[in-house]
C-alpha cells in the first residue's frame, strides 16, 4: 500500500486545517466596507491590515518551520490553530483599529505556524512519486479556501457583523482539539532530536533571506516570491482594473475569480499528480511562468466579456499549477530539512504578498495599464531564468 493511502486519514486533517486557515483569510473580504463604516477607519488603512498580516507571516515562517523539525508538525500546527482562533475572536471582538491590527498579527502568526507544518508534514507522509499529489491537495484545500471565505462570511454576516469570526474561532479551537488528540506526529523522537543538535540555519530571518541565494533551492524560492508577487499584484488591482475599463460589477468580478479558482482546485486535485509526474517540475513550472505571462499581458488588450473571463480563468490556472509544483520540487530538495525549507517557502510568499500590493496600486495611480505589464515583465523574466536552471540541472545530472 502507498504512503499517501495509508496515511490518507491524516492528510485529510491537515487538508481540514490549511483549508480553515484560509477559509477565515477570506472572510473579512466582503465584512471589511461595514467594518470600515463602524469604526471609521480609511482605504489605507485596509490597505496596512493586509500588510501587517503578510508581515507578520514573514517574519515567523522561517523560525516555524525550524520549530516543526524541532518540536514535530503535529504540536506546532495545533499551536498555529490556537492562535488563529484567538485572531478570530480578537477581530470579532474588536471595537477600534488597533484591535484589528492585533487581529491581523495573529492571524499571521498563525499561519506562519501552520503553513510550514503542514507543508512538511505531507512531505514526510508521502514518497518522492507521491509527493506531488500530496502537495496538490493541500493546495486544493488553499485554494478551495480563498474561494468560499468570503461567501461563508457574506452569509453568516446575515446573523450579525461579527458572527463569521466568532464561528471561526469556534472551529478553529475545536480542529486543535480533535488535531491534538488523532493526528498522529510524522517525525520520530529521534528526528526531532537530531534537528535541535544539528545547529543548521539558526541565523536570523535577514541573514537566512540574504544567504538563501547559496542554497540548491534558491531560485525554486524566487519562483515562489515572483508566483506571490504576480497573483497578488493581479488581484489586487483587478477589480478596479475591470471596474474603469469594462464597468464589470462586483456580481461579475466574484464569477470571474470564483470560476477560475475552482478550474484550479479541480485539476489540483484530479490531474496536478500526473501532469508532474509526466512532464517534471521544470517544464511545468516553465510553462505555467510563460503562460502567466502571455495571459496577464493580454488583460491589457482584450475588450470583451467573455474574452476577460477567458484571460483570468487560464493565468488562475496556470497560478494553481504552479504554486503546488514549485512546492513540490522544493520539498524534494530539502532532504532532512522540511520543516526549514517549508518555512523558506512562506516567508518568501508572504515578501510577495507584501510588495505585490504595494507596487500594484502604486502603478494603477499612474497607468491602469501599468501593474499588468510590470507583472508580466516580472514573470517573462523568470521563465528565461527557469530555462537556463533547467539547463543546468540537467548538466548536473549528467555529469553526475
Amino acid at each position: 500500500m502507498s504512503l499517501l493511502l495509508r496515511n490518507r486519514g491524516a492528510i485529510l486533517l491537515v487538508m481540514l486545517t490549511i483549508f480553515l486557515t484560509f477559509t477565515g483569510i477570506g472572510l473579512v473580504v466582503p465584512i471589511m466596507p461595514t467594518f470600515m463604516n463602524e469604526l471609521n477607519i480609511s482605504g489605507s488603512t485596509v490597505g496596512l491590515l493586509v500588510a501587517a498580516f503578510s508581515l507578520s507571516q514573514l517574519l515567523l515562517s522561517p523560525i516555524a518551520g525550524r520549530l516543526s523539525d524541532t518540536m514535530g508538525r503535529k504540536n506546532i500546527i495545533v499551536v498555529g490553530l490556537v492562535v488563529f482562533a484567538v485572531s478570530e475572536l480578537v477581530f470579532g471582538l474588536a471595537n477600534m483599529s488597533w484591535m484589528l491590527f492585533i487581529s491581523r498579527m495573529l492571524g499571521g502568526a498563525g499561519a506562519a505556524l501552520i503553513m510550514p507544518a503542514v507543508m512538511a508534514y505531507v512531505a514526510d507522509t508521502t514518497s518522492l512519486e507521491e509527493r506531488a499529489r500530496g502537495m496538490g491537495l493541500i493546495n486544493a484545500a488553499i485554494s478551495t479556501g480563498f474561494i468560499i471565505g468570503p461567501g461563508i462570511g457574506g452569509y453568516l454576516a446575515e446573523f450579525g457583523i461579527r458572527a463569521p469570526f466568532f464561528v471561526a474561532a469556534i472551529a478553529a479551537g475545536l480542529i486543535a482539539v480533535v488535531t491534538f488528540a488523532v493526528l498522529p506526529e510524522s517525525l520520530t523522537a529521534e528526528q526531532r532530536k537530531e534537528a535541535k543538535t544539528s545547529g543548521k540555519n539558526q541565523e536570523s530571518l535577514l541573514l537566512q533571506l540574504v544567504q538563501s541565494y547559496r542554497q540548491p533551492y534558491f531560485f525554486s524560492l524566487v519562483i515562489v516570491f515572483v508566483l506571490a508577487f504576480g497573483l497578488a499584484n493581479y488581484e489586487t488591482v483587478f477589480g478596479l482594473f475591470v471596474d474603469h475599463k469594462f464597468g464589470f460589477t462586483p456580481k461579475d468580478i466574484a464569477f470571474v475569480i470564483t470560476f477560475g479558482s475552482i478550474a484550479g482546485a479541480v485539476v489540483q486535485v484530479s490531474a496536478f499528480g500526473w501532469i508532474l509526474n509526466r512532464f517534471g517540475e521544470n517544464r511545468v513550472i516553465a510553462i505555467c511562468l510563460l503562460a502567466s505571462a502571455v495571459f496577464i499581458l493580454l488583460t491589457v488588450f482584450v475588450s470583451s466579456y467573455w474574452a476577460i473571463i477567458t484571460v483570468t480563468f487560464i493565468v488562475f490556472l496556470a497560478m494553481d499549477i504552479l504554486r503546488p509544483a514549485v512546492s513540490t520540487q522544493l520539498s524534494k530538495m530539502a532532504g532532512d530539512s522540511q520543516g526549514f525549507v517549508a518555512g523558506m517557502n512562506s516567508a518568501y510568499t508572504s515578501l510577495g504578498n507584501i510588495a505585490g500590493p504595494i507596487v500594484a496600486g502604486y502603478l494603477f495611480d499612474i497607468n491602469i495599464n501599468f501593474p499588468y505589464a510590470v507583472a508580466a515583465l516580472v514573470l517573462a523574466v523568470s521563465f528565461i531564468l527557469s530555462l537556463s536552471s533547467s539547463k543546468r540541472s540537467m548538466r548536473s545530472q549528467q555529469t553526475s
